[in-house]
């Protein structure tokens, strides 16, 4: 096993390896498999360096399992031919990049290569084709792709669970290690490639979902994009993948996040929802998910066909005459086509069994129509293929049996490689097109037949490609480009009777009419090519690029929870040792604390106050320097028997509208002769929303009433939400009151009433007492709290607080905020607090101390 290997087990198991040593100049190959850091210098480097390479050019590095190249022994045996494949979508998206854009591929090979030769075939591929092989060991191999790849990863995203008895049992968890394992061999090709500061990074489908992590982790600002080529399953069927998390986090370190239909971002964002609490908003048109400080934009577009390419492939067939032989062969028949790979999601006995339907119950059919079926090699050892295709010679054989006659077979199967120039010619010929996929991630082969019934100019007169013609489409409505064809006839390929009758309709209809959705599917297709979505997807990964540098970027977490925190430059983390050196040279101070998520875990079931807490406030208090507040949305009343103990501490209670200076003094409301009618309102309506949202309740409080949902379905609770704001906006329109919506919560209470209003008059009463603070600490945990960390960029407290006072305005949690400060998390919030109040001065003021405004 090689180190390699070792190291990636630690990964699994949350232990990132130190990738140790500099980059070189490429070309530089490693010529065995291992790790990286065995073969370079001793430097060493921490896994989160940015520090570029001695490369430097506006370049993309096109990450993906299988380089875009044909590879075949020589017959002498001394070496290898290696070609471009013209049919690799990888190849074909550079039309879509600038040309002066370099680019350069990592990928494996469909080969094997013996370790003696590898070093000379990477050198040939990087001089000749700019490609980076990735040699995987064989035992790596076979667990990484026939195994979680096709095994658990490709089954799962079509919507089959892996996971019976009948299909493996237990979850192989030597399996995700080898998928861990290849995806670090992948980042080491990347890492003697890169310069982060310049390269942007496009990786490739569902064989790398992990890389983004390696990448995020050695590169805290690389630019980075993921597209998944495959469906991405519902929440429900993902959820029962045993590293659901990990691979969901992995994506995330990615900057754009593509997929072909809305519905397979759609999965993807409720699985972000469900699993980690991300909130996904549209920003200007497209959709956004904010996570840790970061944008991660969601890419929703179908890949295309590269025209050029299938239009060359045409003349090919028009040369060769291929369409004279098929003209004759299939003379006087009407011809279904369906073009598949050999797979159990592609639905091939169902469209079989459709035909057989249709010869049942149209027989003026019978004699005339021909489904040809292509049956492409199979792209890895998937689950039941023999199964699959006994199943489908067993049908065809007997459809042939019940409808065929002298000259006449309703189904023909060709079960063998068929070139391009071969295919090309079927979809010139065939009357119609039928792919009942029960699973697909975005299946081109309709959109080649319309590009090749649409013909080419300048065919030869052997050849039927002169001039346009109709062109009918059967689609399967669970494939990816079945949304992108309108005019398509769209079935579902479990309703055998259902596609069937499609099939009649479709052969059937009149010719203008297949005319108009030819020309409108053609439209589409031409304009919507191979290129159009690859520029598209490159300039949008550079717009979510683009402010890669003004922020400060951080990587926390281990394993695969590790993500990149990215702020304001001007954010940083509380130094308890400047606020304590603050704090002792301060001779007025205030302190303002939220309670729930600041000094009382948000999670906590027993929301009353630590013997810690209120030891910790006592010393606040007793120190005459110091004017203490509580500032929370909590009622009086809780608050009042909670702090019993601290006599000087002051409450602002359901955020300022009851206001105590101290236990001795009464409660101050903060706006007299404010009407509570309004709760007549609101209360049914927040009654109907809890009835129907199960795991929901409501607080009613003196000033306020508040709707929260934390324990409710995330998703339904998130959607009642805010069809209730709604309501209660139209409902209260004319009432003086403020409806907002808050982390699980919709919030009702009276205008005005604000944090930040009780901060603001809490320095005006102290100015007014000759208290001008230098030293001051507002601390707070949500969206509330932000009432309080933004007055202090409003010019009017300059005539409250001191000339030059000591803010530190912090909220807990590294997330983008208007406070300058960050703490992690409530723990470290005590800890500070603590060291502040064992700071305390036992020097008595200047003076005996002041009373609060009347």
């Amino acid at each position: 096993m090689s180190k390699s290997y070792i190291n990636l087990l630690d990964l699994a198991s949350g232990n990132f390896p130190t990738m140790e040593g500099r980059r070189r100049r490429m070309p530089r190959v490693n010529t065995a498999p291992g790790n990286l850091s065995d073969i370079e210098d001793d430097q060493a480097r921490s896994v989160s360096s940015d520090q570029p390479s001695s490369l430097s050019s506006d370049r993309v590095i096109i990450v993906a399992n299988q380089l875009p190249l044909k590879a075949k022994r020589r017959e002498d045996n001394t070496g290898w031919n290696f070609s471009w494949n013209e049919d690799s979508l990888l190849l074909q998206l550079k039309d879509g990049l600038p040309d002066d854009m370099e680019v350069l591929y990592i990928g494996s090979l469909r080969v094997h290569v013996d370790p003696i030769d590898q070093e000379h075939v990477s050198q040939i591929l990087l001089d000749e084709f700019k490609c980076v092989p990735t040699f995987l060991p064989p035992d790596i191999m076979r667990k990484f792709y026939d195994g979680f790849c096709k095994k658990h990863l490709w089954p799962l995203f079509h919507y089959m669970m892996p996971f019976s008895a009948e299909q493996g049992g237990r979850f192989d968890r030597s399996l995700w290690e080898a998928y861990i394992s290849a995806n670090k061999l992948f980042f080491q090709r990347v890492v003697e490639l890169i310069n982060p500061d310049e390269d942007y990074i496009w990786i490739h489908d569902y064989h790398l979902m992990v890389l983004p992590t390696f990448l995020r982790r050695r590169f805290s600002r690389v630019r980075m994009g993921f597209f998944l080529h495959s469906p991405f399953p519902s929440s429900e069927i993902y959820r029962t993948l045993p590293v659901r998390e990990e691979i969901l986090k992995a994506i995330l370190n990615s900057d754009i996040i593509g997929f072909h239909t809305f519905d397979y971002a759609r999965h993807f964002l409720t699985c972000c929802s469900r699993m980690l609490g991300l909130v996904y908003q549209s920003k200007r048109g497209y959709l956004g998910l904010e996570y840790y400080g970061r944008t991660i934009r969601i890419k929703i577009m179908a890949v295309g066909v590269h025209m050029r390419w299938i239009q060359s492939m045409m003349k090919i067939a028009d040369e060769d005459c291929t369409m004279r032989d098929l003209t004759q062969k299939f003379k006087g028949k009407t011809m279904f086509l369906g073009v598949d790979d050999m797979d159990i999601f592609k639905g091939i006995n169902l469209k079989l069994l459709a035909m057989e339907q249709m010869l049942k119950q149209h027989p003026n059919w019978q004699g005339k129509a021909v489904l040809v079926q292509i049956l492409n090699p199979a792209r890895g050892k998937g689950i039941d293929l023999e199964e699959v295709r006994e199943q489908i010679q067993e049908n065809s054989q007997r459809i042939n049996e019940e409808f065929g006659k002298p000259g006449y077979k309703p189904v023909i199967i060709i079960d063998r490689p068929v070139s391009i120039s071969e295919r090309v010619s079927y979809y010139n010929m065939a009357e119609c097109v039928v792919v009942t996929a029960v699973r697909d991630g975005m299946n081109l082969i309709p959109y080649e037949y319309v590009v090749c019934r649409q013909g080419i100019s300048g065919s030869k007169s052997c050849s039927n490609f002169d001039a346009p013609k109709e062109s009918m489409l059967v689609v399967s409505e669970f494939i990816g480009c079945s949304p992108s064809l309108s005019g398509a006839i769209r079935v579902n390929p479990w309703n055998v009777e259902a596609t069937a009758e499609a099939m009649n309709v479709a052969i059937s209809m009149d010719n203008s009419e297949r005319q108009l959705r030819h020309e409108k599917h053609y439209q589409y297709i031409s304009t919507h090519d191979v290129a159009y979505w690859s520029r598209s997807f490159l300039q949008d990964m550079q717009r979510s690029c683009a402010d890669h540098f003004k922020r400060r970027c951080w990587g926390i977490g281990f394993g695969f929870g590790f993500r990149v925190v990215a702020l304001d430059p001007n954010f940083r983390k509380l130094s308890i040792d400047t606020i304590v050196t603050a704090y002792r040279g301060a001779t007025t101070r205030a302190i303002l604390l939220d309670y729930d998520g600041t000094v009382m875990p948000q999670h906590s079931i027993d929301k009353s106050p630590s013997q810690k807490v209120i030891a910790i406030m006592n010393m606040f208090c007793a120190d005459p320097k110091n004017t203490v507040f509580i500032v929370t949305g909590r009622g009086r009343e809780s608050l009042s028997k909670w702090f019993s103990p601290c006599q000087g501490l002051g409450i602002a209670a359901e955020h300022g509208y009851f206001l105590r200076w101290s236990q001795d003094e009464d409660w101050k409301i903060c706006m007299q002769g404010l009407g509570f009618g309004w709760m007549k309102i609101a209360e049914p309506v927040m009654k109907l929303y809890t009835e129907a949202t199960d795991g929901s309740s409501i607080e009613i409080k003196e000033s306020a009433m508040v709707w929260q949902y934390r324990d409710a379905d995330s998703g339904f609770g998130s959607s009642q939400a805010k069809e209730m704001l709604d309501h209660l906006e139209s409902v209260l329109a004319n009432e003086p009151v403020a409806v907002k919506r808050g982390q699980f919560i919709v919030d009702v209470k009276p205008q005005g009433v604000s944090k930040g209003l009780v901060a603001e008059k809490v320095f005006t009463s102290m100015a007014a007492n000759g208290k001008h603070a230098d030293f001051v600490l507002c601390i707070g945990d949500d969206r509330s709290d932000e009432d309080m960390f933004e007055i202090f960029g409003h010019a009017k407290l300059k005539d409250i607080l001191s000339p030059n006072p000591a803010i530190f305005a912090c909220t807990v949690g590294q997330k983008p905020s208007k406070a300058t400060y960050y703490l992690d998390d409530t723990t470290e919030v005590i800890t500070m607090l603590e060291s502040l109040a064992e700071a305390f001065d036992t020097l008595p003021p200047s003076d005996g101390g002041y009373e609060s405004d009347p």
